[in-house]
């Protein structure tokens, strides 16, 4: 059987021996929206939890609106298409409001990045900022939150008189979902808040993953963090397999949050009626699978319906590489995932985005990984602690002549936008 995998912007087609696929896993059926500039409206003029934007907005003498780096494909053109003739129609001047890309740790939006993420009137009308997490000066220290995470976030969030997050709303391997608070955290939060925030304490808490709100301690956190730092408005969307709008939720930051992840969670979840030897994955195409630290989540979203002893197979085209330099670093240092476990639980040793290889570490103790990839050679991968396959095929056919010609096989087209999960009444 062929099926058509999330792999950079085009795709890629693979053929599978069907007697052996135990479940395609897919989304659930949610109808694009007819209309998307007037559910849009709608959403902004009855949100959730709070009066509309307009009302908020009146008598405010500036704006900072949050959205997300290119990691996210937000239909931003759309949205402050909407959002941004309100701002001004309530008397806050063009020239007072600021957007500001929540890059979180990773790097700048700039040039031609910014026409993908905003559209091309956007730049040209309104001022465009990346924040910046390692200039520690560029934020204001906000005290601690309970769990003792120093609060460092964006002085120019911190300082706007109208704090609008806009964002989208997605499965999160280790917030249980994107989205709402995480515009702000880590969003807009300085390296120290991160490394707090997503230390072992909080990853390695068997709630803290994809699909999980009640009780997930990172959840938990970066929600008490963002209200500490404010968040008057939200509007978040939620896409189908197809990049199509099917969900606009607007207002109170908390309130809609819940109301979106609601919807969400019907769509995004699927289920196998048992673990599979081999499980096929992806990192969810352009622009989530350009880097393998972000395609680790693709293997994050395989581990629950993987045997253990299995094979998770992660297609994933990795345009740019393995990631940031301090990403990089962390295998320069650490000979095994072993060595490096140790490091980070036993020791202060701490290295910027390490905590995507603690997630890559809890697949590897239950499966192997063997990555598909044009952007990496075998040498590379083999320094990554994972193993390299010329293709779909190849892998799934050494997976099989390994467990057998009956072995089973799982596939998650879109990866880390799925929620894949065992259930014995599955059909």
């Amino acid at each position: 059987m062929r099926v058509v995998l999330d792999y950079g912007r085009s795709g890629l087609a693979v053929d599978l021996p069907e007697k052996n696929v135990l479940k395609v896993l897919r989304y659930q059926p949610a109808a694009p929206l007819e209309n998307p500039q007037e559910a849009v409206r709608r959403a902004l003029e009855q949100p959730v939890g709070t009066p509309p934007l307009r009302e908020i907005a009146r008598g405010r003498r500036s704006a900072c609106i949050a959205i997300c780096d290119i990691t996210r494909p937000v239909p931003n053109a759309l949205l402050l298409g909407e959002v941004l003739p309100i701002l001004e129609e309530a008397g806050i001047p063009r020239e007072h409001i600021l957007i500001l890309i929540a890059t979180g740790l990773h790097r700048p939006n700039e040039g031609e990045e910014l026409v993908e993420i905003l559209g091309s009137w956007v730049p040209s009308r309104y001022r465009i900022e990346n924040h910046h997490g390692q200039l520690l000066e560029e934020h204001a220290y906000l005290g601690e939150s309970p769990r003792g995470v120093p609060i460092w976030i964006d002085r120019r969030w911190v300082e706007a008189d109208l704090k609008i997050a806009i964002g989208l709303i997605e499965p999160h391997f280790m917030a249980g979902y994107s989205g709402g608070r995480k515009l702000v955290c880590p969003g807009l939060a300085a390296l120290p808040t991160v490394r707090a925030w997503h230390s072992p304490r909080f990853l390695e808490h068997p709630l803290a993953r994809s699909g999980m709100l009640v009780g997930n301690p990172v959840h938990e956190e970066n929600t008490w963090i963002a209200r500490r730092a404010g968040c008057d408005f939200t509007v978040n969307v939620v896409l189908d397999e197809k990049r199509r709008l099917v969900h606009v939720v607007a207002g109170e930051m908390v309130a809609a949050f819940e109301a979106g992840t609601s919807f969400v969670d019907a769509v995004v979840r699927d289920y196998v009626p048992e673990p599979a030897d081999i499980v096929i994955t992806t990192g969810a195409g352009y622009p989530l699978d350009a880097t393998f630290y972000q395609s680790i989540k693709g293997m994050v979203a395989a581990e629950p319906v993987v045997k253990p002893g299995g094979t998770v197979i992660l297609a994933a085209e990795i345009s740019e590489g393995i990631g940031s330099p301090e990403f990089v670093q962390i295998f320069r240092e650490n000979r095994s995932l072993e060595e490096f476990l140790h490091r980070i639980m036993e020791t202060d040793y701490f290295r910027m985005d390490q905590w995507q290889l603690e997630e890559m570490a809890k697949v590897k103790r239950k499966a192997r990984i063997v990555v598909v990839t044009g952007g990496l050679t075998r040498e590379e991968l083999k320094d990554l602690f994972v193993e390299w396959a010329p293709s779909v095929e190849a892998a799934v056919a050494e997976a099989l002549s390994h467990y057998g010609s009956q072995a089973s096989i799982t596939v998650l087209p879109k990866g880390p936008y799925l929620i894949a999960e065992v259930s014995p009444q599955t059909g």
